[in-house]
């Protein structure tokens, strides 16, 4: 039963975060909400770890985890460029 309310949070939060991706008044807003995306993808792949008593889902929640902090990485970087260009 607590399953249940653990994984609705998870989804209205990520259901939030796609509503601010889509409709963010400025860049800087999508990427931190596709920043805040991907933790709560992340904490889903965490969920599924503990759901299946699987230890091989915490490897692929550790490398999803760093591959999303290089996008933020790389995306502000390319914000950065493009206010010096302006």
């Amino acid at each position: 039963m607590i399953a249940y309310v653990y994984w609705s949070f998870v989804i209205l939060g990520l259901l939030l975060a796609i509503v601010r991706i889509v409709f963010g008044p400025k860049i800087e807003d999508r990427i931190a909400a596709l920043d805040s995306a991907n933790i709560i993808g992340t904490g889903m792949i965490l969920l599924l770890a503990l759901h299946f008593k699987n230890e091989l889902y915490l490897d692929v929640a550790l490398i999803y985890a760093v591959l999303s902090f290089m996008e933020t990485v790389v995306f502000a970087r390319i914000i950065e460029k493009r206010k010096e260009l302006y």
